[in-house]
């Protein structure tokens, strides 16, 4: 069994089977998530290292990820279908709900507010199983900042679904370049799906980057 204490997140292989690999998410507090952007990438770069081929499927909890390299350390991955759901107040806060197989709660404004508003929606009744958080400011078509508290984990440099939630929610369709302080990832939303490029780097202990959040 996988321990994820003292890391964002623990990404465990269970099963491969060709170009296929089956994962699990652990987040630090021992809760599983059901889903990973950069979680679902970093295992597919994973098995394409091990197979050669520029292709990988990556299965997590209920949903494929079909994950393709794209050159320059680069992947994209196709996450699928992401809901959108009209905008809400909870605990004084206006967010938006948004699903891409796990939840969140986008909120428009200054992502220097994630310190308080982040626990403050995690644990809210209105959300059963807890919820990651997310606020973003938009800085203009196709541009967003935005800082990520992750459900289990805290406040994290950089969330794969967390960028998914945030260009949807932000963005009916295009490219969206979500700056987040662990670097950048891009997303592209056509006709209610979400493509989510990024890197995948082994890095040493030292190091930080963009295979941290779910």
């Amino acid at each position: 069994m996988a321990d994820a204490v003292g890391t964002d997140g623990v990404v465990e292989v269970l099963s491969v089977d060709g170009d296929e690999v089956t994962i699990g998410i652990l987040n630090p507090d021992g809760s599983h998530a059901e889903m990973s952007g950069n979680g679902t990438r970093i295992a597919a770069a994973w098995l394409m290292g091990r197979t050669g081929s520029a292709t990988a499927r990556v299965r997590v909890g209920e949903r494929v990820v079909d994950v393709r390299a794209v050159g320059g350390g680069l992947y994209e991955s196709d996450l699928g279908e992401v809901e959108v759901s009209p905008p809400e107040v909870v605990a004084g806060v206006e967010l938006i709900p948004v699903s891409v197989g796990n939840p969140h709660a986008v909120v428009l404004g200054d992502p220097a507010r994630i310190g308080e508003v982040g626990p403050l929606l995690e644990t809210d009744p209105r959300f059963p199983e807890r919820t990651n958080v997310q606020v973003a400011r938009v800085d203009g078509t196709g541009e967003v900042t935005a800082r990520v508290w992750e459900r289990g984990v805290g406040e994290t440099s950089a969330s794969g679904t967390s960028a998914v939630a945030i260009a949807a929610a932000t963005h009916d369709s295009g490219v969206v370049l979500v700056h987040f302080p662990g670097g950048d990832l891009r997303v592209r939303l056509a006709d209610g799906r979400a493509w989510l490029t990024g890197p995948a780097l082994e890095m040493s202990d030292t190091e930080t980057g963009l295979d941290e959040g779910v």
